[in-house]
């Protein structure tokens, strides 16, 4: 009997050639899974239509929950930032799909995993690393490497020949990649990173230009660095996600134009759409600088970094993120309060904070009448602070003696 291969799938036209190549040119039994992370499609359809091509089952799983519990909240935690602002939307993604093909592939006895990535990009390598890492034994397919297809008109040839019919076809010139937590845009005139992106390349974001006349302001409140609530209403993790991505968008806010650096080091510039994320890790940052003490958010920085490009180089299932998890789930213990952001016209702007955890101290931080300390205290203080800097004002110029001796 012919082996089993799973097959991350969606929809498209070359993961729909997939399965054909896979049963016909590899004599593989083919099952496909098909996740729905916010995306904004109905994908019944897409377990369909992989039948009808060929595989022998197809799965179909919503995993917008798990994806937001188990893999957004703790990048938000970690304050995990790619670069100069890539928010880790689709790379979030792919560690949970791996998940979900490794456990198909166990309960079916499949002894591959298939995807279509070109290897050019990121995907492959989080893909294959998540596999790896969970399910060492099974072999990983890439068809579109093994191919012989050059070019996309021969690969439209070879589904029109088959009767291959993909149910998703690329409209326009973008390479668009969707998660509920961000819009990726790539390709087309984007690639010329000497003009500005297109307007029509964004969907979820009004331009800045046509945003209303009139700000906008909008509270989030977290408990221990998890957003769980918008104006003062406890709410469900997806739902404010949606709520602050619809409201965060329709005042422009969370476009993002940079020069990203590959996994492999290819530069490539990338536009992202991310309203709610921007908005979230905006005002988790203000909260942890409100209750957070300085020590602590100068080993963050460094933390966050690492944290964020472990997600991004495909570690996810790593012994250094699990570390990390630890640490900032004892360093978010205090990260608990309500911050108030402002929208207008594409920007959005820290107004107010509360938290019972606060460190911060009115009667230590004013200053004249009435301050915490008076002006003896402050003057020993600074006495004894300078200590230090006397004695290498000393150092210096005992060294530039010994110097002129010579």
């Amino acid at each position: 009997m012919a082996k089993k291969v799973v097959l991350a799938y969606t929809g498209g036209l070359e993961t729909s050639i997939c399965i054909h190549w896979l049963r016909y040119q590899k004599n593989l039994r083919v099952a496909t899974f098909s996740a729905n992370l916010g995306q904004g499609e109905y994908l019944e359809p897409v377990g369909e239509r992989a039948l009808e091509i060929g595989a022998e089952a197809a799965h179909v799983g919503d995993l917008r929950k798990r994806f937001v519990t188990d893999y957004v909240w703790p990048a938000v935690r970690a304050g995990a930032v790619y670069e100069s602002g890539y928010l880790l939307a689709n790379a979030l993604t792919r560690p949970l799909i791996a998940t979900e093909l490794v456990k198909i592939a166990l309960e079916d006895g499949a002894e591959y995993i298939a995807h279509g990535c070109t290897g050019k990009g990121n995907d492959q390598h989080r893909f294959e690393a998540s596999v790896s890492a969970l399910a060492p034994h099974i072999e990983i397919l890439a068809p579109l490497q093994e191919w012989s297809f050059k070019s996309k008109e021969e690969e439209i040839a070879y589904a029109e020949k088959h009767n291959i019919r993909p149910l998703k076809v690329k409209k326009g010139v973008y390479s668009v990649d969707v998660c509920l937590w961000g819009r990726g845009v790539a390709a087309g005139p984007l690639e010329d990173p000497t003009i500005a992106p297109p307007e029509d390349a964004f969907e979820w974001t009004t331009s800045p230009a046509n945003a209303p006349d009139a700000p906008r302001e909008i509270e989030i409140g977290f408990e221990e660095g998890t957003p769980v609530a918008l104006d003062g209403q406890p709410t469900a993790a997806i739902d404010i996600i949606d709520e602050l991505n619809k409201v965060g968008g329709s005042h422009g806010v969370g476009r993002i134009d940079l020069m990203e650096d590959r996994i492999m080091g290819i530069k490539a510039r990338e536009v992202y759409e991310a309203p709610a994320a921007t908005l979230i890790y905006q005002a988790h940052r203000a909260l942890e600088d409100l209750t957070m003490s300085k020590e602590m958010l100068l080993y963050r920085e460094g933390a966050s970094r690492a944290y964020a490009k472990l997600v991004y180089d495909g570690m996810w299932f790593s012994a250094l993120r699990d570390s990390l998890d630890a640490f900032f789930s004892v360093s978010q213990k205090f990260v608990t309060g309500k911050i108030r952001l402002r929208l207008f016209k594409g920007t959005s702007t820290i107004v107010a904070r509360e938290s019972e955890f606060s460190l911060y101290d009115r009667n230590l931080a004013r200053r004249g009448v009435g301050q915490a300390f008076g002006g003896a205290a402050a003057k020993g203080y600074f006495n004894i602070w300078n200590i230090s800097r006397k004695m290498e004002a000393d150092q210096r110029k005992r060294h530039l003696y010994r110097r002129a001796d010579r």
